[in-house]
């Protein structure tokens, strides 16, 4: 028997409802439901949902890079940067080969995990080895 998909990422969180504003306000990214009396969010991120939560114990912090694919990461890019958010980089080609280029661009959220946008599409030139 082998794996499935992956269905949920836990994302260790110091104050949910900055998060909470963050991935919903910011990110734009559907809450699903609040766990009342409880530190838990759950967000809907296309097929997998993503669970921000204050850990119970030292050992369940998690530190997250989570790759977010959009349609425009140049728009995407300005969109978050007239909401606060400061990149590390620019959108930037990181792989470029014969039918696709790799396009990305990196920030934090509130926790400093890293979050990065990509982009895939057919080269605007030809690819030379």
């Amino acid at each position: 028997m082998a794996l499935g998909p992956v269905g949920q990422i836990h994302i260790s969180v110091t104050d949910l409802a900055r998060a909470v504003a963050f991935y919903r306000d910011v990110l734009q990214i559907p809450l699903l439901f609040e766990v009342p009396g409880q530190p838990m969010a759950f967000f809907q991120s296309g097929d997998v949902r993503l669970y921000l939560g204050v850990p119970q114990e030292p050992s369940f912090t998690s530190q997250c890079v989570i790759y977010f694919r959009v349609d425009d990461i140049f728009a995407e890019h300005e969109r978050l940067i007239a909401l606060g958010v400061t990149f590390h980089d620019k959108p930037h080609i990181v792989h470029r080969d014969a039918t696709t280029e790799l396009w990305m661009s990196a920030f934090t959220d509130p926790d400093d995990h890293h979050l990065i946008l990509m982009q895939e599409h057919k080269p605007a030139l030809p690819h030379r080895p």
